[in-house]
């Protein structure tokens, strides 16, 4: 084990957390009880640390023990699932780019220190129940007037208004409005939301080239060691 541990980079004890949790392959045992670890160990830990970098620890392990368990299937599906949520996430953060893009080519709304409703309603070009509307959806996020309970729409929600707005008459879908909202919120502003796609579009890049090593390693222990199945 301590021959494997040092050629695989990692200390005894993760090899036999690994074993434990089904990670590896199932070890022999010699005539003095000692565990028998073989070639196939050392390249299953290595699989190991390539589908963790990738696709993460959690579906790592599913996919090899799916592997160690015989059930190829389901470790190939662990696998293009993995592969299909980057692809969401890409297309999520493309569509909210244009759908910025499209916000920060629009005119600026003129603001108020603070607004009600019917003349939100009037700025963005809708009737008030479409507000009330946005509202119920948790795009936006009034305050009451304490005094008689109507909505107040400080800048911050007459921006959200005129972004909705500008994406609904877009074409876009509520899930990208949504997804739009909630990084306007998060960052500040448009051009602080672009920028935060593009740094997340990047860290997608990046995780994708990832998986797909972490893919490709899984391949080779696959031919190595499964090629039949």
């Amino acid at each position: 084990m301590v021959d494997l541990a040092d050629l695989a980079g990692v200390s005894e004890q993760q090899v036999r957390n690994y074993l434990a949790a089904g990670l590896l392959p199932p070890a022999g045992r010699a005539a003095n009880n000692y565990r028998v670890l073989t070639d196939q160990h050392a390249d299953a830990v290595r699989t190991v640390r390539a589908l963790a970098a990738g696709h993460g620890w959690q579906r790592a392990r599913a996919i090899l023990t799916a592997v160690h368990g015989g059930d190829l299937a389901a470790a190939l599906a662990q696998v293009d699932d993995s592969h299909a949520e980057l692809a969401r996430e890409r297309a999520t953060i493309a569509a909210a780019t244009r759908a910025f893009a499209q916000v920060a080519a629009a005119p600026a709304p003129v603001l108020r220190r603070q607004a009600r409703i019917g003349q939100v309603a009037a700025d963005v070009g809708v009737r008030t129940p479409v507000l009330r509307l946005w509202e119920r959806r948790g795009l936006l996020q009034p305050q009451r007037d304490r005094a008689t309970g109507y909505r107040l729409y400080g800048p911050t929600e007459q921006r959200a208004a005129h972004l909705v707005a500008v994406l609904r008459a877009g074409g876009f879908a509520f899930a990208i409005i949504d997804a739009a909202i909630a990084t306007m919120r998060a960052d500040g502003g448009v051009e602080h939301a672009l920028a935060h796609l593009a740094r997340r579009d990047e860290q997608v890049r990046q995780l994708s080239l990832r998986r797909l090593w972490a893919s490709a390693a899984l391949q080779e222990y696959l031919a190595a060691y499964y090629a039949g199945t």
